[in-house]
């Protein structure tokens, strides 16, 4: 990060090759879509580019980059954009196709997504990073501006109400 706040285009090049994976799907997980999430990596990027003045030496880049991410993730659902899914040729589809294969677990993952989406921004988002983006509590701490113990407090009551949440949906599906 020092070398690219320096000025060293190669740099962004290496920080956009290690991270823009990960902050897709952190942002992918973070809004339930992959176009939204396509739209937010770019401008988490941009926005990486437009503050590096702002970066402070020492300090460390992931938990900085995912706070950004976080923001952009925020400020999309107020605004509530919900932008259409376009085909591979670019253009809008006349018609949602019913014979697209399901991933193998695809039903768990679902069900999985229906839980996350259940519960609030302070308990969803400390799991996510979590769970995963593998990042440690003091990291997302960083991230969410948040103490250290906050997190692990929003986490252990975010992963209780999940495992309810999880138990109810499977009691739903059951036969």
């Amino acid at each position: 990060m020092a070398r690219f706040c320096q000025g060293e285009a190669a740099a962004f090049d290496a920080l956009f090759l290690r991270y823009s994976r990960p902050v897709h799907g952190y942002l992918t997980r973070v809004t339930g879509s992959a176009a939204v999430a396509d739209d937010l990596a770019q401008l988490t990027f941009l926005s990486l580019v437009r503050a590096r003045g702002r970066f402070q030496a020492g300090s460390r880049v992931k938990p900085w980059l995912y706070a950004i991410a976080t923001n952009a993730a925020r400020d999309h659902q107020r605004r509530g954009r919900r932008p259409e899914e376009l085909t591979s040729e670019g253009e809008l589809p006349s018609t949602i196709p019913a014979d697209l294969p399901a991933p193998r677990d695809a039903g768990l993952e679902r069900t999985v997504q229906r839980a996350l989406a259940q519960l609030p921004e302070g308990q969803r988002l400390p799991i996510l990073m979590h769970r995963f983006e593998g990042m440690g509590f003091a990291e997302i701490a960083e991230v969410l501006g948040l103490t250290e113990s906050a997190v692990k407090v929003r986490a252990h009551r975010g992963y209780a109400r999940l495992r309810e949440l999880l138990a109810g949906l499977r009691d739903e599906v059951a036969p």
